[in-house]
């Protein structure tokens, strides 16, 4: 499944849109090059569950935990150079916790990812324009990547 979007703002609204139909104990790992969308993706994932304040890419943190509608747990695995690192940073028992994991360089230890998860490539196709490939690796992440792409189908349906 894919689908494209041609400025920052519309990659928001297509976290958003995804936000509506995220459930607790969904992952959805993100891939792509520096300056891709990943965390305009989240940033709308965020917008859409309630949280308030800013959301940046926790690069130096590599986890922020956002209070909203679900707990989003906000990774960012670029700094780590090691699977093992992500039992210091408690990695394993936010993806078993009450709410909903983005993770951006989702890519880096697809080993430590759970069966079931929402892998999302973003590549980069001119300045503004993003291409995203949804590939759901379960029963859970298929349900959830269809109601996205219909969310979105919708979304521009009615415009």
């Amino acid at each position: 499944m894919t689908f494209a979007t041609n400025a920052p703002e519309e990659t928001a609204r297509a976290g958003a849109l995804l936000a509506r139909v995220l459930q607790a104990g969904d992952v959805v790992a993100l891939a792509g090059d520096l300056g891709a969308g990943k965390t305009h993706l989240v940033q709308g994932v965020a917008t859409g569950l309630g949280v308030s304040g800013s959301v940046t890419s926790p690069t130096f943190n590599l986890l922020v935990v956002h209070q909203g509608r679900l707990p989003l747990y906000h990774f960012d695995l670029y700094r780590l150079e090691r699977a093992s690192e992500l039992e210091d940073i408690g990695f394993y028992d936010m993806l078993d916790a009450d709410g909903v994991a983005m993770i951006e360089w989702g890519d880096r230890f697809p080993e430590a990812l759970p069966d079931d998860h929402l892998l999302v490539l973003i590549s980069r196709e001119g300045d503004d324009r993003r291409r995203f490939e949804v590939q759901p690796t379960g029963p859970r992440s298929g349900d959830l990547a269809a109601a996205w792409v219909t969310a979105l189908r919708d979304e521009v349906q009615t415009r």
